[in-house]
C-alpha cells in the first residue's frame, strides 16, 4: 500500500517512513489514524519530512482504503450523539485554546491569528493573515458605525482590524477565558466588546457578523441552529461571513486522533451540510476556496513551534512536542493533497440587490 504512494519503508528520502518498534501497521490497520498518531507519539516510527509523507499518503488515497474495525464505537458516537452540546462546547477551550497565551504568541503572528491566512499576494505569515482580514472586511462591505458580531472571535484579530481600520463597533464572542483575558488588554482603546459566552446563547442585533475557523466545532446536529442564531442576530439587509474549514464527503466521521488529542467535539462540514443549514435563511451570494493556502499557514506554525520549542519542552514535554508535530504537518500534508478545504462563504439575510462583487 505505501509503495502505491511513493513511500519506502526505511528509504532514504525524506518523506520515507522507518520504524523505531514493532507494531506499527497492526496498530494503524486495527485504529486507523488513532492508532497510527499514537504510535508517532510514542515514538514508534518516523520519517523526516512527516507533511510530505501525508500529502503523498493521502493523495494516492490509502487512508480510504484502511477500515480500522476498532474505531467503530467513536463512529457511532460521532453519529448518535450531539457531541456539541451547550455543556460540552467549552471542552475545546479548556483542552486547547487555553494552553497559553505565551505559547500561542510564539506559534502565531503578532495578532494571534489562529486561522488560515491568505497567501495571494503575501509571502510570509503576518502579511497572509493582514490580507486575510482584510478580505473579509472588503467581502462583508463594512462602513463606519456599523456593528460587527465575531461569533467565535478568538484572541479578536479580526474585530480589531475591522475596529482601527474599518469604524465600526465589534461584539465578540469566545468559550476561552485565556483569549477574552489576552484580548481586553491588547485592545483597551478600540471599541471591541470580548464576552465568555455560547453563541447559543447571543441574541442582539448586528449590521454583519462573521465566524472565523468556529464552524468546526459546531456540528452537524447543530449547524441549523447555529445558522438560525446568526439570521436572527443579523439586521435586514445584513451579511453573514462563514470561515470555514470543510470536507469533500458529506457521510465520514471526525478523525479520532483529532478528536482525542486536539480539538474534542470537532466536526468539519461538507459543502452540502453547509448548504442545507443555510436553506430559506441566506441566499449564497459567494463561496471562495483558499484550501492550499492552509498548508502555507500550517507549515509557517509549525516553523515558529520549532523555534519556540526550547522555550517550552521543560514545561510541556516530549510527548506534547510530537503530538503537535503531528498535528500541525499532518494536517499541512491534507491540506496539500486537497482532501480537506478552507471554505469563506458570504450569506445575505435577504440577498444583495444586483450582482454581488467577487472579492480577492
Amino acid at each position: 500500500m505505501l509503495a502505491k504512494a511513493d513511500i519506502q519503508i526505511g528509504g532514504s528520502r525524506p518523506w520515507d517512513i522507518y520504524f523505531n518498534a514493532p507494531g506499527v501497521p497492526e496498530a494503524a490497520m486495527a485504529h486507523g489514524n488513532l492508532g497510527f498518531g499514537e504510535a508517532y507519539m510514542d515514538n514508534a516510527w518516523d520519517a523526516a519530512e512527516l507533511d510530505q509523507f501525508f500529502y503523498k499518503l493521502i493523495r494516492a488515497n490509502i487512508p480510504a482504503q484502511i477500515k480500522p474495525v476498532r474505531v467503530l464505537p467513536h463512529i457511532i458516537k460521532a453519529k448518535v450523539l450531539n457531541r456539541q452540546t451547550k455543556d460540552r462546547a467549552w471542552e475545546v477551550g479548556k483542552a486547547h485554546y487555553d494552553l497559553g497565551n505565551d505559547f500561542y504568541g510564539a506559534m502565531l503572528d503578532s495578532r494571534m491569528t489562529y486561522t488560515c491566512g491568505y497567501w495571494k499576494d503575501a509571502d510570509n505569515l503576518e502579511d497572509a493573515q493582514i490580507a486575510k482580514l482584510d478580505l473579509i472586511c472588503r467581502k462583508l462591505q463594512l462602513e463606519p458605525g456599523m456593528r460587527l458580531l465575531d461569533i467565535g472571535c478568538g484572541w479578536g484579530s479580526l474585530m480589531a482590524h475591522a475596529a482601527e481600520y474599518y469604524g465600526v463597533e465589534t461584539v465578540g464572542i469566545t468559550i476561552s477565558k485565556e483569549q477574552v483575558d489576552w484580548a481586553k488588554e491588547r485592545y483597551p482603546h478600540l471599541s471591541m466588546d470580548f464576552r465568555l459566552m455560547d453563541y447559543r446563547d447571543i441574541d442582539e442585533k448586528f449590521d454583519r457578523v462573521a465566524s472565523v475557523g468556529m464552524f468546526e466545532h459546531v456540528g452537524s446536529k447543530n449547524y441549523r441552529l447555529f445558522m438560525e442564531v446568526a439570521h436572527r442576530c443579523l439586521n435586514p439587509g445584513g451579511l453573514f461571513l462563514l470561515h470555514t474549514i470543510g470536507k469533500n464527503l458529506r457521510d465520514t466521521y471526525t478523525d479520532p486522533w483529532i478528536d482525542k488529542y486536539i480539538f474534542p467535539n470537532g466536526e468539519v462540514p461538507s459543502v452540502g451540510q453547509v448548504g442545507d443549514a443555510a436553506d430559506e435563511l441566506f441566499v449564497v451570494e459567494d463561496m471562495h476556496n483558499f484550501g492550499a493556502d492552509y498548508d502555507k499557514t500550517l507549515m509557517a506554525w509549525h516553523r515558529n513551534f520549532e523555534k519556540a520549542w526550547p522555550r517550552f519542552q521543560d514545561e510541556l514535554g516530549e510527548d506534547f512536542y510530537r503530538m503537535w508535530r503531528y498535528y500541525l504537518l499532518s494536517c499541512a500534508g491534507a491540506f496539500r493533497a486537497r482532501s480537506i478545504q478552507l471554505w469563506q462563504w458570504v450569506l445575505a439575510k435577504d440577498g444583495v440587490e444586483g450582482v454581488y462583487p467577487r472579492i480577492t
